[in-house]
């Protein structure tokens, strides 16, 4: 009994505290995973943010055009179908041109840049009634972040849309 008791006591603890680095690894590598998994659902949650703030501008900017181009808009200049592929009317840059053919480029080149600034981004334009009113629609896929919001399958597209109705 007493050569136990003579037995130096911390090398009774031998290898103890490396049990404790090792547990603290473990808790530490569940946190980063966490952080890392927050940082995940917020750049999806950017990204989709961004792309809703894109089609709200886009909306706006062919309202703008419109009012710009009041006479023809009333009269349905403005008009498209959602999938419809305008087809260049040719620059009202450079040579003066009539209402109407501005009506065209200025949809003509709204439909473009929906279509390279919005994924699968496709728009529309209905004027009606009276007080004529214009509604406009901006649609595209936000699959990535619906899959994880949402819990959408990966790979199946989950359109968004953004709908402006105003009177003209």
């Amino acid at each position: 009994m007493r050569r136990r008791a003579l037995i130096d006591p911390a090398a009774r603890e031998r290898g103890f505290t490396l049990i404790e680095v090792m547990v603290s690894l473990v808790v530490l590598s569940i946190g980063l995973l966490g952080i890392g998994k927050l940082v995940l659902f917020s750049a999806r949650a950017n990204d989709s943010a961004y792309l809703r703030g894109q089609a709200t501008e886009m909306a706006y900017e062919i309202l703008d055009n419109m009012r710009g181009n009041r006479a023809t808009a009333m009269q349905q200049g403005y008009d498209t179908a959602l999938a419809t592929v305008p087809s260049n009317p040719g620059s009202c840059i450079a040579s003066a041109c009539s209402e109407t053919t501005l009506a065209q480029y200025d949809v003509y080149m709204w439909k473009t840049r929906v279509a390279a600034a919005l994924p699968s981004g496709q728009a529309s334009v209905v004027t009606a009634g009276s007080p004529t009113t214009a509604t406009i629609t901006v649609r595209w896929d936000d699959a990535v972040a619906q899959s994880t919001f949402a819990g959408a399958p990966v790979g199946v597209a989950q359109p968004m849309t953004v709908v402006l109705e105003t009177v003209l």
